[in-house]
């Protein structure tokens, strides 16, 4: 098996970055790669489009850097808070995850930078009340420090309902169900 060089002209899992020179197979390169425009074969014309790619790639990079290290200080300087369902005994049901944190993180953002959850780091499930500190990788290079205030949802306005729907049920008598046949 023969292999050649190509020029990546963007990103591709288990390969490389945008203008990045790798040997791949020769059928490789020649049958998916070039003919999607996916990467270009080495020769001396495609030696010089790879400054340009670099310069491209270098001047993207710097520009996601500096967006992502704005949104790091928005982020740092927030104080987020959650509810929690809770029983009686304050123990919780369900959990607070990175899922709803990164929805709740889109509406306090203002929709302008959009959270993916897979970048909110945590442990594990958040489930009890307090404050957490949840870390966020926007970038290689820049990580964000969100304080999450976890609330129990209800406390005694949920006993109040729960003590009305035990009353309405002491009152309230089910009709048998009636067979159907065919």
């Amino acid at each position: 098996m023969s292999t050649t060089e190509i020029i990546l002209t963007e990103k591709i899992a288990n390969l490389g970055a945008e203008a990045d020179v790798v040997k791949v197979k020769r059928g490789y390169a020649r049958n998916f790669l070039v003919p999607r425009g996916l990467a270009l074969e080495v020769t001396p014309a495609t030696l010089k489009r790879l400054n340009l790619l670099k310069a491209k790639r270098a001047e993207r990079e710097a520009k996601e850097l500096n967006e992502s290290e704005e949104v790091a200080r928005r982020i740092n300087k927030l104080k987020i808070t959650l509810e929690l369902e809770t029983g009686e005994q304050g123990k919780a049901f369900g959990s607070i995850t990175a899922a709803d944190i990164a929805e709740r993180l889109k509406k306090e953002l203002g929709g302008s930078f959009e959270i993916d959850r897979h970048k909110i780091h945590l442990d594990k499930a958040i489930k009890d009340t307090g404050e957490h500190e949840v870390s966020i990788k926007l970038h290689h290079d820049v990580t964000a420090k969100l304080n999450v205030v976890v609330k129990a949802k209800g406390g005694d306005e949920a006993k109040a309902e729960e003590t009305e729907d035990k009353k309405a049920e002491k009152g309230f008598k089910a009709k048998p169900k009636a067979k159907h046949t065919k």
